[in-house]
């Protein structure tokens, strides 16, 4: 069994696009960051995502392991220009409580769980500890894909 830590980017600007890190986010990465190094880190994969990669970056810089960058690892949606931040909200939770509805841009909540359980399924062993540097979402999709809806607290 291949030893994996999932790793949520620290917290982001709340612009739309591909924001980066706000300074509590890139003190959360550095704090993961010590902790995985400590941990042994061996290998280390995220999102292409600025939020994640910014957070993959002072990972690898305090563990020595490069990162390679996975799209497998992205959100299942994002928040774009040509939508308010208000429509994209609402966007999501439709698609979080009705896990097989498409949102624009977007694949299910269901979809992005099977990419996330696929992306992991394919990891070597060989490679453990591994570092995954992802979004909250996706892990959420993962987690009620593996567990049921009724076996995570709301």
């Amino acid at each position: 069994m291949t030893l994996v830590y999932l790793v949520q980017h620290g917290d982001k600007e709340r612009l739309p696009g591909d924001p980066g890190l706000t300074a509590t986010g890139r003190r959360q990465a550095e704090m993961t960051a010590r902790w995985l190094w400590s941990a042994g880190l061996r290998t280390l994969s995220s999102s292409p995502l600025r939020r994640t990669r910014e957070t993959a970056d002072v990972i690898a810089a305090a563990t020595g392991v490069s990162v390679q960058l996975d799209a497998r690892l992205r959100e299942r949606m994002n928040w774009n220009s040509g939508c308010s931040y208000e429509d994209f909200l609402a966007e999501w939770a439709h698609a979080t409580r009705n896990r097989d509805f498409v949102p624009r841009g977007g694949e299910s909540s269901r979809q992005a769980g099977h990419r996330l359980r696929a992306f992991l399924a394919a990891l070597p062993a060989r490679a453990a500890p591994v570092g995954v540097v992802t979004h909250g979402g996706i892990t959420t999709d993962l987690l009620r894909n593996l567990l049921s809806d009724q076996a995570l607290p709301s």
